[in-house]
């Protein structure tokens, strides 16, 4: 799919993509352009990939203009770009707004105008059932990738939902590995909490899945696995062999859900299974083509009412595997 191609990241030196750049330079691409603000990172790595197919460009979503010509000749635009710190986008709510709506609406704009085949925007668990000015923004956003398809002949547009990556910028297990160095303790919100996870590699395979079977105009949505916070705490705790850590309930954040949601009550009724890895949501609104392309599928729809992270938890042994396999536990 991606042979010849060239390919624009939004968000691109952050881990997502990361994986994503080293997975996509594998498939034979003759381009990808990082597009991000941070100059440093964007520094670091073009040292650690030392690749000439890989193009650095200082920009921001919110800029159309600096958005357009970013995207000029661009075959594939994978959008990672947002502003995803819970607490951080509660407090500062105009700028996540500024990122996550407007930057996606600034994207869509460009990939239009400049013809790109497929915008593939990378979405979150959070964006359902939103209690969160972060889940909200990027529920938004998923309305405006979704409503693009009927802007454009030329340009597909899809989302892809997906939980928590292990070990990704700012997630759980690099703090809690942190707080067991340095203070000996583990701070969690609610001892019965309860999230998605899956690794990094894994992901970007589940990513390039969506990316080439995907019309364009639906939501891809990651079967994955979940665990009680508890739980990978615990095993964090014991890997480390550091004497008497404790784990401390400091309460629930604003905005936090005690289950993550990946599919919700009103959108089960258009769910169906597309495989064992991936569900796929069918918009409310007609997208010409998108029903004639899945009616030959003949997917099953599926049976729950929600999709949450407390229907299966996968019990603490599990855990420990997937902390072994993204190489954060030893034993």
């Amino acid at each position: 799919m991606f042979k010849d191609k060239r390919i624009l990241v939004t968000g691109g030196t952050g881990s997502w993509g990361h994986e994503l750049i080293k997975q996509l330079l594998e498939q034979d691409p003759k381009e990808i352009s990082i597009y991000s603000r941070n100059e440093l990172a964007q520094v670091k790595m073009e040292r650690e990939f030392n690749d000439k197919r890989l193009k650095f460009i200082i920009g921001d979503v919110r800029d159309y203009e600096r958005m357009n010509e970013a995207t000029r000749g661009i075959d594939y635009i994978f959008h990672l770009a947002a502003l995803k710190h819970v607490p951080i986008c509660e407090l500062q709510p105009y700028e996540a707004i500024k990122t996550n709506i407007i930057g996606t609406e600034n994207l869509i704009k460009a990939a239009i105008n400049n013809k790109v085949k497929k915008v593939i925007d990378v979405s979150t668990d959070k964006a359902v059932d939103a209690l969160n000015l972060y889940g909200m923004t990027k529920a938004v956003g998923e309305r405006l990738i979704i409503q693009a398809n009927l802007l454009s002949e030329d340009t597909k547009f899809v989302c892809i939902r997906a939980g928590n990556v292990l070990g990704s910028n700012g997630s759980v297990v690099p703090f809690f590995m942190d707080q067991i160095k340095n203070q000996k303790q583990i701070t969690i919100t609610h001892p019965e909490m309860t999230r998605y996870f899956i690794t990094l590699p894994e992901a970007i395979g589940l990513l390039f899945k969506a990316s080439q079977f995907s019309y364009g105009g639906e939501i891809f949505v990651m079967r994955m696995p979940s665990y009680r916070i508890t739980d990978v705490a615990e095993v964090l705790i014991e890997d480390s062999k550091v004497p008497d850590v404790e784990i401390k309930e400091i309460g629930m954040r604003p905005g936090e859900k005690l289950d993550e949601v990946l599919v919700s009550e009103y959108e089960a009724q258009s769910t169906f299974k597309y495989d064992d890895t991936y569900y796929v949501i069918m918009p409310t609104m007609d997208i010409p083509g998108l029903k004639t392309f899945y009616e030959t599928k003949n997917l099953a729809h599926v049976t729950f009412k929600r999709y949450t992270s407390g229907d299966v938890i996968l019990p603490k042994e599990r855990v420990k595997e997937l902390l072994r396999k993204g190489n954060y536990v030893t034993e």
